[in-house]
Parts: C-alpha cells; structure tokens; sequence
C-alpha cells in the first residue's frame, strides 16, 4: 500500500530535496506552503501540493481535512518549515520573536496534532521526522536565541510525542543538521557564512539531499526501531 507523506515547506530548497526522496521511496508526498509558484513547480506523478499559511491553525485543519478526504489518513509527517531571523538579543521586536516561533515551533506542533489523528489504526509503523537545527546544541555558531529556543522546543516535542506514542506504533525523531546549503544561506552576511562553513570539518556546507537522505532512512522500515531521538548531522564538528 502507497504511503502517504505529509512534507511542510515542501517548495523550498530542503523540502524540494526531501520530497523527491520520499517520491523515490514509492511515497505519495502532499506538500504544504505558502508559496503556490513553488508547489505548482513540483507538480507531477506522486505529489500533490496544498498552499497552506503554517503560521495559521485554522489553515494546517483545513489542509488535514483535505488529506483526509482524499487519502483517508496519513503515514508519515516531515516538519521542514521554518527560518531564521536575525536581529541580535536584546533587541528582537516582538513580532519578530512570534513569527520565529510560529514558523518553527507553532505549526509543526499544529501539524503534528493534526496528523497523528490521520496515522491512529494505519498500518505499519508510521513516522513524524522534525527538521531542528544544531543551532539548538552549539553555541560557537551565530544563531540568535530565538531560533535556537523554537528548535529546541521541536526537539522537547519530538521526545514528548516519541514516549506518548510509542504503542501505537507512531515513531517521532528530529534531525539537527548544521551548515546546509539552502536559500536562508542568504540570511547571513558573507563574512559570517565564510566564518561557519570554515569551522565545518570538511570544509563545506553540506547538502539538502545529504539531510533528505536521513529523512528517507527514518521513513522507511529501517526506521522503525529509532523513537525519542535527536540525530545531530554535522560532520563531527561538536566532538570534544
């Protein structure tokens, strides 16, 4: 039976990666974001996108409500959205501060409420993966606090719902890369991003498919046995 696939911030540069892994994986993928334009880029055999505004409960039921109608239920959930702002402690405006949080924290944990209501009585093993960030661990790097704050908070999540869920067979992981090449690259002034990519130990950023490739694996049945877990992808530069 074709798995269904819920992919978040499915038209930038890591969903694009992680929804042509999960295609690759026999999956079918229901992209959601707000940017239409790049829904409609991925367009095609095994996707489906819904232009939905994360940062709106009312948006992420009614896309559910969608899914639903449509396939019946869900079998794995990819929380890829979210950014980084960068205004500097103690000068973060408010708005700032709820919108950081809203993309990267609020509307996975919106997501998450929705689709594991979709996955109860699937069969198999099915999975939530949430895309943090090793700005949540290392405080070398230049991450603001709010961001770090939203993905540790995913991560608290993501251990919650792994122990909650266990015997219904719902496996919840996070994966925390560092440096990846993706469109917040630009974000950073060029000295700061020369500044990281050179405390990566091989001396690059790494790449979208290198992340998708973990979110496959976590997917597919070798997955299954990995719960509660927090997989740190940056090369062993944190190593002490």
């Amino acid at each position: 039976m074709e798995k269904i696939a819920v992919v978040t911030g499915a038209a930038g540069g890591m969903g694009r990666a992680i929804v042509a892994q999960l295609i690759s994986d026999g999956c079918h993928v229901v992209g959601l974001d707000v940017d239409a334009a790049g829904l409609a880029d991925l367009a095609g055999t095994g996707f489906a996108g819904i232009v939905t505004d994360l940062t709106d409960k009312g948006a992420i039921t009614a896309a559910f409500a969608q899914i639903e109608a449509a396939h019946g239920g869900v079998d794995a959930l990819v929380n890829n959205a979210g950014t980084c702002f960068m205004s500097e402690f103690p000068d973060i405006p408010e708005d700032e501060f709820e919108r950081q949080m809203s993309l990267n924290f609020s509307g996975a944990f919106h997501c998450c409420q929705a689709a594991v209501k979709l996955m109860l009585g699937r069969d198999g093993v099915r999975k939530i993966v949430n895309i943090s960030s090793n700005g949540a661990y290392n405080f070398d790097a230049f991450d603001p606090p709010h961001y770090r704050a939203s993905k540790a908070a995913l991560d608290t999540l993501t251990k919650d719902l792994a122990r909650r869920y266990a015997r219904e067979k719902i496996c919840v992981n996070s994966i925390a890369p560092a440096m990846t090449e993706t469109p917040l690259f630009g974000v950073v002034s060029a000295e700061v991003l020369a500044e990281a990519i050179a405390q990566m130990p091989h001396g690059r950023a790494m790449q979208p498919s290198e992340i998708a490739g973990w979110v496959g694996f976590l997917i597919s049945p070798m997955g299954d046995v990995s719960s509660g877990n927090v997989i740190i992808l940056n090369q062993g530069r944190d190593v002490r």
